[in-house]
């Protein structure tokens, strides 16, 4: 990933989630031959609609501080990622990593890392606040439909910024 603080021609770096006074450090990284970290998937949050998506998330559980990372990545990567750690043979749209989570850290935080693959994904923005959400804590497999009414919330909240907002249809 390019240098938080590097510029572009145009200016900021669009696909770095600005640090300034924040907390959180969001990494955005790619590794899909289709997508390059100069040519998202359609649909991907940038900058500040990226930085306000996983603050919103990630503060719902409390947490402010940390690094996350989010990764783009191919079906067949996520294939075998989703094999492997939840035993379904099958690519998924978005995958989490739970490292530290919501609770105490004896020094810097390391939230997690979240993995979406855009060939499943109808929406990149609800992927990217459904992995965080996971990260911290909240778990629509074993709660009561709390993650989901989170995550709604989230995003009727935070309306996409100007531009595409879904990405491929599975």
């Amino acid at each position: 990933m390019s240098d938080p603080d590097s510029e572009t021609a145009g200016g900021p770096d669009p696909r770095v989630a600005e640090s300034g006074e924040h907390a959180l450090e969001i990494e955005l990284e790619v590794d899909h031959e289709g997508f390059s970290e100069d040519e998202l998937p359609d649909g991907m949050p940038t900058g500040q609609d990226l930085r306000e998506l996983v603050e919103t998330a990630a503060a719902s559980a409390g947490v402010t501080d940390g690094h996350v990372a989010i990764t783009i990545l191919e079906p067949g990567a996520i294939h075998a990622l989703n094999l492997e750690h939840r035993g379904k043979d099958k690519p998924t749209d978005v995958l989490s990593f739970p490292i530290d989570g919501a609770g105490p850290v004896a020094g810097p935080r390391e939230i997690g890392d979240v993995v979406i693959c855009p060939e499943h994904t109808v929406s990149m923005r609800e992927a990217v606040v459904h992995g965080i959400l996971h990260l911290v804590g909240f778990d629509h497999e074993t709660d009561t439909g709390e993650m989901l009414a989170v995550q709604g919330q989230i995003l009727s909240w935070l309306p996409a910024s100007a531009g595409p907002t879904a990405g491929t249809a599975a």
